[in-house]
């Protein structure tokens, strides 16, 4: 539900941003106000803010199979499941990975299967729309690695339909081509636990033994041909490797195989992060369960109770007899993006508000934990953030940025040594090519994204664009000198990452507005001279995407070269029209057109009820490109306000550009 533009005081496209309100007040001046003051109410009691994390119908309905798998039903809560991924079902029967966009074959193949555990009978409409879809595509033999090894546990094709990863690969050293720590975080934690379930090969406990053998073209027990075709001669290479391994794997020492998988298991109980899971995401949350049942942990085993209360934390509250499961949690880096936001409205730095949101943070920072990175950086002190409540072996590059980047702009004295720390943290994360990853060090081993496991192509975490425009913000912020070792070496590779239209990559935003912004605020924090030609062509590339009604708008789409063109201009959202804004207001745009646009943009859009958040349904994130997006419902409450208030600080100051790194 959305207020209107008269009960809001918003203008309308064309009237001016100074127009008065009621009482006098600009229209501006109203907008800021009634978000600031929304927003601010939603603070948590400790001083946090948390907003919801979704993505698309491939975690909710995991999560149904995962309560089947261990036979674990809990009928309601599934049926509340149910009606999510009946709402967010495509008409022409498939389901997306984000917002509008073309319907997924292996996300339409688990929302199908979990709508049939619960109980819808194939025949009904919307399975039969699903499942002609999916055979229309293929078949259920066509999807993904991953969502072929859930069919394998379910027993709906064989284990040959997945790539073999023998879990000794374990126990490989580190020089070896493949090590798990040349991997990322992400895939470190869900192929641990997943390799222990490959060695045993389970069967899910399903007692309605529901099969979908309708979503196959050829029946699986007979289909040769589960992988997709390699075009490189590394993918071909590695597909006769796998082949090799399925016939060697029946001859490893049973001795052996104990071996790895006792490491396997300690490794992920040291990292069971508590009621905040492995990794503290959902997919390694998962598998740890699955393999602790697999080794015949029981239920009421005290460890596999913490397991399954950390991936049930991350059930929504019910909306409309609906909810969903979220990925993982996003109190860091919402609470650290909301405390930007407000110093930008002006909330003073020693404000109860803002002490109790960065004292909140300051007891999260991970100071005693060496995670995963100490692999790379021996004798490096912990210093760094997570995104979520507890992630201590995997703190966040961009997160601990971001995190100092607000501290210090709010109370630098208050928070000197946790300032300090971070910055150490960070400069020593930095990668050789001058880059920051997003948690781990020179994770640029890109021809394991050949083997045929990583069909999703996001093995990987080297060091990128965006992450790196924090970092140098960051570092430059607090009185890093231009000159520099680290500044130099992260601005050299910012510039090399610059693409040839102007933009830049964006990792982990919703895409090259996300990764513009970066690195423009990157740039001005720099001293850079904006108006030389690299700044320009970014600035003019920013003007160029701009809508017709004045805002900004990038779907999921333009991580596909192909289909970059088609990408832009479909609909303007919030958040992207404020990353744009914000971006050319640190490029020295502050009285430009562009930006007069974008900020009136802004004011006019429908705000819901409470005033806090800006309507916008699409998702401007992601967690990998091309394979799975996110809609950080949080994005459209302080990114907005954070426009509106730097754009209403910078006209007032008469001045062209922030002082600040974001």
């Amino acid at each position: 539900m959305t207020t209107t533009d008269s009960e809001a005081g918003l203008a309308t496209p064309g009237e001016s941003t100074t127009a008065k309100a009621g009482g006098g007040q600009s229209r501006l001046d109203a907008v800021i106000a009634d978000a600031m003051g929304a927003f601010k109410a939603q603070q948590r009691a400790d001083g946090h803010w948390l907003y919801e994390l979704e993505a698309d119908v491939t975690i909710p309905a995991e999560y149904i199979m995962l309560l089947h798998y261990l036979d674990e039903r809990n009928s309601p809560l599934e049926e509340k499941i149910a009606r999510y991924i009946r709402a967010i079902q495509q008409p022409g029967g498939g389901w997306p990975l984000f917002h509008d966009g073309d319907p997924n074959l292996s996300a339409t193949i688990k929302g199908y299967y979990a709508l049939k555990l619960v109980g819808d009978t194939p025949d009904s409409a919307h399975m039969t729309r699903a499942r002609e879809l999916i055979l229309s595509r293929g078949g259920a033999a066509r999807a993904n690695v991953f969502t072929r090894i859930s069919l394998a546990l379910f027993g709906q094709v064989p284990w040959r339909a997945v790539p073999t990863m023998p879990v000794e690969i374990v126990l490989l050293p580190r020089w070896f081509p493949f090590h798990l720590n040349k991997v990322s975080y992400w895939s470190r934690t869900v192929i641990t636990p997943l390799l222990i379930m490959q060695a045993y090969r389970p069967r899910a406990r399903n007692p309605l033994d529901v099969d979908v053998r309708e979503l196959f073209v050829t029946p699986p027990e007979e289909e040769r041909n589960y992988y997709r075709d390699q075009t490189s001669l590394l993918g071909k290479l590695f597909l006769g490797l796998d082949k090799l391994l399925k016939w060697c794997e029946p001859m490893i020492p049973s001795a052996v195989r104990r071996k790895a998988v006792n490491w396997a298991l300690e490794w992920f109980l040291c990292r069971l992060n508590g009621e905040d899971g492995l990794g503290a995401i959902y997919p390694a949350m998962a598998n740890s369960l699955m393999a602790l049942d697999v080794l015949g942990y029981p239920k009421e085993d005290p460890t596999r109770q913490i397991v399954k209360r950390s991936i049930d934390k991350l059930i929504t509250e019910e909306v409309d007899g609906a909810c969903y499961v979220q990925p993982c949690l996003s109190p860091v880096w919402d609470t650290c993006l909301g405390a930007h936001a407000l110093l930008e409205a002006g909330e003073s730095g020693d404000s109860e508000p803002m002490h109790k949101a960065l004292d909140w943070l300051a007891n999260l920072q991970i100071l005693d934990v060496e995670g995963d990175w100490i692999m790379r950086r021996p004798g490096l002190r912990p210093g760094g953030w997570a995104f979520q409540y507890r992630n201590d072996y995997y703190p966040d590059v961009d997160d601990t940025a971001v995190v100092g980047m607000a501290m210090h702009r709010a109370d630098p004295e208050r928070y000197r040594e946790a300032i300090s720390r971070a910055a150490e943290w960070v400069e020593g994360i930095q990668s050789r090519n001058g880059g920051f990853g997003a948690f781990d060090v020179d994770n640029t081993h890109h021809y394991l994204n050949h083997i045929p496991f990583a069909d999703h192509g996001a093995l990987l975490d080297p060091p990128e664009a965006d992450v790196t425009g924090r970092c140098l913000s960051f570092l430059t912020q607090i009185g890093y000198p231009r000159e520099h070792p680290t500044i130099q070496k992260g601005l050299r590779f910012l510039y090399r990452e610059q693409e040839p239209d102007g933009s830049f990559y964006g990792r982990w935003g919703t895409n090259y507005i996300y990764g513009t912004w970066s690195a423009l605020c990157a740039f001005n924090i720099l001293g850079e001279d904006m108006s030389s030609g690299p700044m320009r062509q970014a600035v003019e590339w920013l003007k160029s995407r701009q809508c017709h009604d004045g805002g900004w708008g990038e779907p999921g789409e333009s991580y596909y070269r192909e289909r970059l063109e088609r990408a832009y201009n479909k609909v303007s959202t919030p958040s992207q029209t404020a990353w744009a804004v914000l971006a050319l207001m640190a490029a020295g745009e502050v009285k430009s057109d562009a930006v007069r646009r974008g900020v009136d943009y802004l004011i006019a859009c429908p705000r819901v009820k409470d005033g806090a958040k800006w309507a916008e349904e699409e998702y401007t994130a992601v967690g990998f490109p091309r394979i799975f997006y996110l809609r950080y419902h949080g994005y459209s409450v302080y990114y907005p306000l954070w426009a509106l208030a730097r754009y209403r600080l910078l006209t007032e100051a008469n001045v062209e550009q922030t002082p600040w790194g974001m």
